[in-house]
């Protein structure tokens, strides 16, 4: 994704150079967690860091993230760890990405090398990190312009010749996903026996982003639409031992794809709806769909208010709170994010953190919604 930025044309608004500091800040990133009052860290690692090139497996680099999880253990955190957020090492997407036959077994022999050492550390693994994301994309109110698309293309031609390839294959590329997915899910399937036999007992599942979707006439393509895009994955989770959703609001389904929300709808100040129980809503949803127990991996608004981003906190916690009251398994909730962070296309102008980053010094400040979320978390949820 790296090379993504730096090549031209490029889809990136900006490159994303030392991002956070995460890499060597992460001590004072878990720290502010445990000060919070919060209970679990989640973190990704980069299988580009740790097989650099097919192969090669870096020891040194796997032992940082071993730090992290051990110190998340020595402050009393669960570690949630994600295996693959998008990102693929520039050789893997050289030679097909997940187009490639050999990708299941390319990915389940990087995660059987990172979990040889992090299986015992870790609270939860999440192999994949939104697989559908893509699949998603195509219901959306009006496809990517065709300017972008063009773009898209030109970029990840520039990435292959950059790599000395023909191509340069990613998940969420210019490319129809759907012929990738049987490729996705059974390089999960691999992964997960391959997590779980350093520990049988640890909790494995993939993480899906769904949005609470309503039907909006009675020809609504609702139905449908959830058989794209989460089919193939709730069936993949059958021997998953919880399901991660993520979202970020509500999706209405016309009778061919979404459409915008009711003009009436409570509204937040950039005009997108203000509906934080969609959150609950959700976890219901697929508790419902596939009878598995449910962790929130993320869910936030991106907002430069924070008085907001504290309003919408206690409703959404409420909303799984809710749930969970009812019957739905549910194993936790995890705002994103802990950092005003890189947020991939759209660079360093969306802000969804607790935590404001300087973009020259990288010192956090945490901001008043972090402190909200800690005194709920200490107090086990909203009264």
């Amino acid at each position: 994704m790296w090379l993504l930025e730096q090549v031209s044309p490029t889809v990136f608004a900006e490159p994303s150079g030392d991002a956070c500091d995460s890499f060597h800040r992460w001590r004072e990133d878990i720290a502010i967690v445990k000060a919070l009052g919060l209970n679990t860290y989640r973190f990704s690692i980069e299988w580009s860091r740790i097989e650099p090139a097919k192969g090669q497996f870096s020891q040194a680099s796997l032992d940082h993230y071993v730090r992290m999880a051990d110190y998340c253990l020595e402050l009393g955190l669960s570690a949630v760890v994600t295996f693959n957020h998008f990102t693929t090492p520039r050789w893997f997407a050289a030679q097909g990405g997940w187009e490639n036959a050999e990708a299941p077994a390319l990915f389940s022999r990087f995660c059987d090398f990172a979990a040889s050492a992090l299986a015992e550390r870790i609270a939860y693994a999440l192999t994949f990190n939104e697989p559908n994301l893509a699949l998603g994309g195509r219901w959306s109110i009006a496809p990517p312009p065709e300017a972008f698309q063009t773009k898209m293309t030109a970029c990840l031609a520039a990435a292959a010749k950059a790599s000395g390839s023909d191509q340069f294959s990613l998940l969420m590329g210019d490319k129809d996903p759907r012929p990738m997915i049987p490729n996705v899910i059974e390089a999960h399937r691999l992964a997960r026996e391959a997590i779980k036999s350093h520990r049988a007992m640890l909790r494995v599942g993939l993480s899906l982003a769904v949005p609470d979707e309503a039907p909006v006439t009675s020809n609504s393509a609702i139905e449908r639409k959830r058989a794209d895009v989460y089919g193939a994955f709730f069936a993949a989770a059958k021997d998953d031992d919880f399901i991660g959703v993520q979202v970020y609001g509500r999706d209405y389904i016309g009778p061919e794809r979404s459409v915008p929300a009711p003009k009436d709808v409570p509204r937040r100040a950039n005009g997108m709806e203000w509906f934080p129980a969609a959150v609950g809503n959700v976890v219901r949803y697929v508790h419902g769909a596939t009878g598995k127990p449910i962790l929130v991996t993320e869910n936030g608004i991106d907002t430069s208010d924070d008085a907001e981003r504290a309003r919408f906190i206690p409703a959404a916690v409420k909303s799984v709170l809710d749930a969970r009251d009812a019957g739905v398994p549910v194993l936790g909730y995890i705002h994103w994010s802990l950092l005003d962070n890189f947020e991939w296309l759209s660079g360093y102008g969306p802000k969804y953190g607790l935590v404001a980053v300087d973009r020259q010094t990288f010192k956090r400040t945490v901001k008043p919604s972090a402190e909200l979320l800690g005194r709920i978390a200490r107090a086990g949820g909203v009264a």
